[in-house]
């Protein structure tokens, strides 16, 4: 046995009856600890993307058009965790500012640039804020009649126009069908929340509305949206089960981290949350989609409460967290090495604990293998990335995907064992052995592997396979 730098690499010879002992690859990987960027996973920035300022003290924005930075060419977030995701919230407002008309060079500028920085998009269509300037879109206003200041007409306060009525099912509903017409399986946009009423589209009161509108409302969603990932607010019993009941939803929190901030009491960490996950059937939906988690206030706050950091990373780890909404505000430099630990768990973290394979093989033979992995974190990958290996010498590079479905490997240990096919055309010789988990559109790797011996290029590798005729 030899040990590398990068990797503890076994080659046993087996097999000896033919004329040549064949030699059989076996690879045990050296695990990292460093903290990975990968794909849906991980801190996001808001209303802006890597390389960007942050928010400035406890403040922040949403719900507007983005107020595009200079780009100075870094990616680096001081402060901040970089990161593969950018969030835009924005009101229903500014997306179809005149009936019919749709502000698609909104979401195609976010989008451009979220790819421009490494990025892939979250969305939510926010019907209304609560502000004079963020009401519904002015056309339907006119449409409605005046809001009446000071009066409260409607069954809940952070409604700001009434859901039962019609128009907004068929305007509201028009505007995400609209949008997933033309967005949806986009392969920068990540996923895009589930949001039908209530101030900043948070769902305020969705338990009262009546079944018709409730599944119409939700339904333009999922009509709208069949390849994207749907990310449901957590609101109510109803409308979480009906979603759930129609495709697979993951599902998202605003107020993360409340630990009394309200009320001395009550709160959200300790008295809604874990029952809402159970009472509304979401329990279990992180094996099929994404939990997404917000910030409640900013993660300053937190610290200036005194509330207990540990406690909320752990709680959202148990809730089976996969990316988080800090909005775009400073990380306090003592609280670093509890977001880095936080960081390494949450989403999905891959290591590669064992694989093996023949030294030796034939042009148009099969070449089998076998793999074991574990999963350190909290939540599978939700993309269809290919595991594929590739032989790569002097004059060629053959890339080989599996059948794997990584989707499959939630935490703890899976086993991927299966056979590549070798080109009838390959040339004999020898053959960098390498392994990695590619884009779908692309074959360059997209994730991150918690092991050593990356490439420039995101390939592992893993020893030396020989072509002999």
């Amino acid at each position: 046995m030899r040990i590398q730098r990068d990797l503890v690499l076994m080659v046993a010879a087996v097999g000896c009856a033919s004329a040549y002992c064949q030699e059989t690859i076996v690879v045990r990987p050296q695990e990292i600890d460093d903290v990975l960027v990968n794909p849906g996973i991980g801190f996001m920035t808001f209303q802006r993307f890597n390389g960007d300022k942050l928010n400035q003290d406890k403040k922040w924005t949403e719900g507007y058009p983005i107020v595009y930075q200079p780009f100075s060419g870094s990616l680096d977030n001081e402060n901040h965790p970089m990161t593969s995701l950018a969030y835009f919230r924005v009101y229903w407002k500014f997306l179809e500012p005149a009936r019919g008309q749709y502000r698609f060079d909104l979401l195609d500028n976010a989008l451009k640039t979220a790819g421009q920085r490494n990025q892939t998009l979250l969305l939510r269509f926010a019907p209304y804020g609560t502000g004079a300037d963020n009401d519904v879109p002015d056309w339907y206003r006119a449409m409605l009649g005046p809001e009446k200041e000071g009066e409260k007409k409607l069954p809940v306060g952070k409604w700001r126009t009434d859901p039962e009525d019609p128009r907004y099912v068929e305007h509201f509903g028009g505007m995400v069908r609209a949008m997933g017409k033309r967005y949806d399986g986009h392969p920068l946009l990540e996923s895009v929340d589930l949001a039908i009423v209530g101030a900043w589209g948070e769902g305020a009161g969705s338990e009262q509305l009546t079944r018709k509108t409730r599944e119409a409302l939700v339904d333009s969603y999922l009509d709208a949206f069949k390849k994207t990932d749907l990310i449901m607010l957590l609101t109510d019993e109803k409308t979480n089960k009906y979603g759930l009941s129609k495709r697979n939803v993951g599902w998202r929190v605003d107020c993360l981290g409340d630990m009394g901030g309200f009320s001395k009491t009550w709160c959200h960490m300790c008295d809604y949350y874990p029952q809402a996950i159970i009472n509304f059937g979401m329990k279990d939906a992180w094996q099929k989609a994404p939990v997404s988690l917000e910030v409640c206030w900013v993660v300053q706050h937190w610290k200036d409460m005194g509330w207990d950091v540990d406690y909320i990373i752990d709680q959202s780890l148990k809730w089976h967290i996969s990316s988080f909404n800090g909005k775009s505000s400073a990380v306090p430099k003592e609280w670093w090495p509890q977001v880095n630990r936080w960081l390494k768990r949450m989403g999905y973290r891959l290591v590669l604990r064992k694989f093996t394979c023949r030294g030796t093989v034939k042009p148009g033979a099969d070449l089998g293998c076998t793999s074991w992995w574990e999963n350190k974190g909290v939540a599978p990958c939700y993309h269809p990335f290919r595991l594929a290996l590739r032989l790569k010498s002097h004059e060629r590079s053959i890339i080989l995907p599996t059948g794997a479905d990584i989707r499959t490997w939630f935490p703890g240990d899976s086993l991927y064992d299966g056979a590549v096919t070798i080109p009838a055309d390959a040339p004999p010789g020898q053959y960098e052995l390498q392994l990695g988990i590619l884009d779908q559109q692309t074959d360059r790797p997209r994730v991150k592997l918690a092991i050593a011996g990356v490439d420039a290029e995101g390939w592992y590798k893993l020893g030396t396979l020989r072509i002999q005729k």
